[in-house]
């Protein structure tokens, strides 16, 4: 296979991957076992606690799909994208940090939500910002090579944290000044990784500088919309990418939270879930090689089954060692459907409106998500069993696969 020697813009591209997915594996790891360890001394159970969790969860993704797809728009105005990005950034990083403040539950999500929308809403035009960086016969790599990084670039703010959070007692510290300490230090990540990017991003596709921004943003989303209804391949691939998407982030946003309602032990998760970071690292690499050879939409079918067979398994967990086959076998597809799915998408989108198409993008991604976690949440509330909500996964599984496989069969026959 032809190795691709990467530029310095998208090695920089790549580095706010690195420090963004930080927060990331927080959000997996350590943040809801803090939130369960809130929850369980204001006499919370431990069904309630994982509903609550999802349901936060929930409110983040569903306010970042109600305005991405309008800040999208504006974002694709002449040097309209970088400043709201900037933003979007800084609301994440200081919302990180913040989490170190609040010592009741309720006040712990309200300050988790901002700061999930302003992560959520700076990788909107993060993922737009692929058109600029490359062209379409690298964006398979680089968008591979950002996942990539950032898992194991995860790992450096991740690891530093797990070992103040374990050995707080030796050090001295309570579990509250431990995990304030660990929130500081990753939004510190996140930030120093976000600098080389912003210093060095120009935006090289957008539309012109209208006389109102916001109006004339709200007329090009209209339509956008209305050209991708046209478009069958676009909007087929979108409506597949809502449901396979759905499970890929629900299994990432909820497998914390789900092994600590059943039980498991809590640093066996977490070292488990860094696992998972180590294994995404080369599977990432190599899935993005594999691109050069192979389609990427088979590419995406072969990771929608694997995750399938991952969802009907989760579905009987109920001891460690499971826990951490699960976490191997997550590792092995978690970066490749995503960065795979992100660059198919831009590789079949007009590259100067990539703002307000992947603020679509984001409404079918985070808007799954919501369903996942809203859905996962409600049925353990319902049965009284935490093993319950995962089977749905499962069939969103499959239904993504069925609409990817006729969205794919259409794009071909548009390329030819």
């Amino acid at each position: 296979m032809d190795k691709i020697k990467l530029t310095g813009l998208e090695k920089r591209w790549i580095l706010y991957d690195v420090g963004n997915s930080a927060f990331t594996l927080l959000i997996s790891t350590i943040i809801p076992i803090y939130f369960n360890d809130l929850a369980g001394r204001a006499g919370i159970s431990e069904v309630d606690y994982l509903a609550y969790w999802g349901y936060a969860a929930s409110l983040a993704t569903a306010i970042v799909a109600l305005i991405g797809p309008v800040l999208g728009t504006i974002a694709d105005t002449q040097n309209y994208k970088k400043p709201i990005f900037t933003v979007s950034m800084m609301l994440g990083v200081l919302g990180c940090a913040a989490l170190s403040l609040p010592t009741t539950w309720i006040v712990f999500l309200a300050v988790f939500v901002l700061a999930r929308v302003g992560y959520s809403a700076s990788l909107i035009f993060y993922d737009s910002m692929l058109v600029d960086v490359t062209d379409n016969n690298r964006m398979d790599v680089v968008s591979s090579h950002g996942y990539a990084w950032g898992y194991i670039g995860s790992c450096v703010p991740f690891v530093l944290s797990l070992g103040i959070v374990l050995f707080a007692d030796a050090l001295g510290l309570t579990l509250r000044a431990a995990m304030a300490i660990a929130f500081c230090l990753n939004a510190a990540w996140w930030a120093l990784m976000s600098l080389p990017f912003l210093r060095s991003y120009r935006q090289t596709h957008f539309a012109a500088r209208p006389e109102r921004p916001v109006r004339e943003s709200f007329r090009r989303l209209g339509r956008t919309l209305r050209d991708i209804r046209g478009q069958k391949h676009i909007f087929l691939y979108l409506l597949a990418f809502f449901f396979f998407i759905d499970g890929v982030y629900t299994i990432i946003e909820m497998a914390t939270a789900y092994g600590s309602a059943l039980g498991l032990d809590s640093q066996g998760l977490l070292l488990a879930l860094l696992l998972t970071q180590i294994v995404a690292f080369p599977c990432a690499l190599l899935f993005g090689k594999f691109s050069k050879r192979f389609e990427a939409a088979r590419l995406i079918k072969i990771c929608i089954a694997a995750y399938t067979a991952i969802a009907l398994f989760a579905i009987q967990l109920d001891r460690q060692w499971e826990f951490w086959f699960l976490a191997v076998m997550v590792g092995m597809f978690q970066g490749a459907i995503q960065a795979l799915s992100r660059s198919y998408f831009a590789r079949i989108i007009p590259p100067e409106k990539s703002g307000e198409y992947f603020g679509i993008y984001d409404i079918c991604g985070k808007g799954a998500s919501f369903m996942g976690t809203m859905l996962v949440g409600a049925v353990a509330q319902l049965t009284g069993v935490a093993n319950a909500g995962v089977g749905a996964i499962a069939v969103l599984f499959v239904i993504g696969f069925l609409l990817f496989w006729k969205a794919a069969k259409l794009n071909a026959a548009c390329r030819a």
